[in-house]
């Protein structure tokens, strides 16, 4: 049944700012209120009738409080669909259907902010009101939840505007809101009991910092200080791209403030490093240095030539981390395995940004040649590797790359033609040839004039996702100067 009206309530709140209108509005439109203990009293001296939770189960609170709703006649009727053997059972034991519940959790992490004792703190872990937005929002099909005083408003106008009926969308909607909710509810719990790690500083000294997570699934830590919360921020920068070359030949990475400054693919190791060095040895200093191989004793010399904060590789040979383990502060991580995380999340304005991860792999197969230069096989395979690199850079981004290393990035500006005119400085302050090289853009051309500035370069194939409505000026002008580009059609900002 997509759409539904409320017919039976069941409130529990430890706020009621704002719920003195939904009762109201619930009341108006006859739908049976439950409630419990100080929201039953409180929606009683509003003048609405309510049906008091202990009413229906036989069972008075017990505890001091501690036990109230945890009882199969209330999550029988939240937990019930609408089929018959569901609906004989709740016949057949006189319980009540339930199609709404609002709930507002125990202030736990404003007890803890406000300096409370243990024990304070303690009785502010909600069990029953997280078991009933979980039982809610798992069924609904059925029925809707609303999990916190943040929906209240959100509610009220839906209720208002729908005559207390809710679609299955909007029913869809608040349990991801719930289990979101639910979520970040046992987070504040389990960093109270240590369940955090707490980190030397966060990006910045006067900053605290925490972790929560496992990173022993990731890696082990063979040798140096405590990773900072800086040092994870790279990592995970270094892990995103190492993920997808895990099964390339020899390839180094050099990560620093998310940003790659070093990347190449090599037949060997050793030169797989030395290439990614070149790309720009100043901004390496002190960066996150990864590998896809076993690290040798000859590489592990080279690299201990120069200060790095982090060393990762799948593996080390015994005399290699003989000698990596001298320098006892320089971080050397031994890697399990990438994370496999398909969805990303970040805090903005008091709440979460979600989204999918950027996993699209791309082939060559599927671009389109938009000009009437062909790339040689070497460029093509060039622009595979540096359009699979910009992926990894803040936006705006472009990358230069020439025989399987970067030799040039632009990042994190806000002009392509800064990002571009950046990375073909980085590669001529390092001592690049630009003539021969290949660029890739993470979003396409609104102009012409990246193109322009790419040739006078020395730069003659170019991938972009393709989608301006100018494009055919970027066209025009490789067409006119025998250049090759061609369009992906997807595009890969990073912010």
């Amino acid at each position: 049944m997509a759409n539904k009206r409320i017919k039976r309530v069941l409130i529990s709140v430890f706020s009621k700012k704002g719920i003195s209108q939904i009762c109201q509005e619930l009341d108006n439109h006859d739908v049976e209120i439950l409630s419990t203990g100080g929201t039953a009293a409180f929606i009683e001296s509003l003048g609405i009738k309510v049906t008091k939770v202990e009413d229906i189960t036989g069972f008075p609170s017990i505890l001091e409080g501690r036990v109230k709703t945890l009882h199969p006649s209330v999550f029988g009727g939240i937990l019930a669909k609408s089929e018959d053997s569901h609906l004989k059972t709740l016949q057949e034991y006189s319980i009540p259907q339930i199609d709404a519940v609002i709930v507002d959790l125990y202030p736990f992490s404003e007890t803890v902010a406000d300096g409370g004792t243990h024990e304070e703190i303690i009785e502010k872990i909600d069990i029953g009101g997280v078991s009933l937005i979980r039982a809610a929002a798992k069924n609904y099909a059925e029925v809707v939840v609303v999990p916190s005083a943040n929906e209240y408003a959100g509610f009220l106008d839906l209720i208002l505007k729908q005559s207390c009926s809710t679609t299955l969308e909007q029913r869809k909607e608040l349990s991801k809101k719930a289990f979101l909710c639910t979520v970040n509810y046992d987070s504040e719990i389990a960093q109270y009991f240590g369940g955090s790690k707490q980190l030397r500083y966060g990006e910045n000294p006067h900053q605290n910092a925490e972790f929560n997570g496992i990173l022993e699934n990731c890696f082990v830590q063979l040798n140096g200080k405590e990773l900072s919360y800086n040092n994870l921020l790279d990592i995970d920068a270094a892990f995103g791209i190492m993920a997808e070359v895990s099964e390339n030949p020899p390839t180094f990475s050099v990560i620093k403030h998310n940003n790659m400054c070093g990347f190449a693919e090599a037949p060997t190791v050793l030169q797989a490093w030395q290439n990614a060095l070149a790309c720009d040895p100043v901004s390496a200093f002190g960066g996150i240095i990864t590998t896809n191989r076993i690290l040798d004793l000859e590489t592990a010399t080279e690299i201990d030539k120069i200060f790095y904060e982090v060393l990762i590789a799948p593996d080390y040979h015994d005399d290699a981390l003989e000698l990596l383990l001298r320098k006892k502060k320089r971080i050397i991580l031994k890697l399990n395995k990438y994370p496999q995380q398909k969805r990303t999340t970040r805090t903005v304005l008091n709440g979460q940004l979600t989204q999918d991860q950027d996993l699209h792999q791309h082939s060559t197969d599927d671009w389109r040649l938009s000009t009437k230069v062909k790339a040689s096989s070497a460029q093509l395979e060039d622009l595979l590797f540096a359009n699979r690199l910009v992926k990894h850079l803040k936006s705006n981004a472009i990358s230069l790359v020439k025989n399987k290393t970067l030799i040039g990035m632009g990042a994190g500006q806000t002009s392509r033609v800064d990002a571009l005119n950046h990375a073909i400085q980085k590669a001529i302050d390092n001592g690049f040839d630009l003539r021969g090289a290949v660029m890739a853009s993470d979003a396409f051309f609104p102009f012409n004039d990246c193109v322009e500035i790419a040739y006078k370069s020395g730069i003659t194939a170019v991938v972009q996702p393709g989608g301006s409505i100018k494009d055919q000026d970027s066209i025009d002008f490789c067409n006119d100067h025998e250049m090759s580009m061609y369009l992906t059609g997807f595009r890969h900002f990073k912010h």
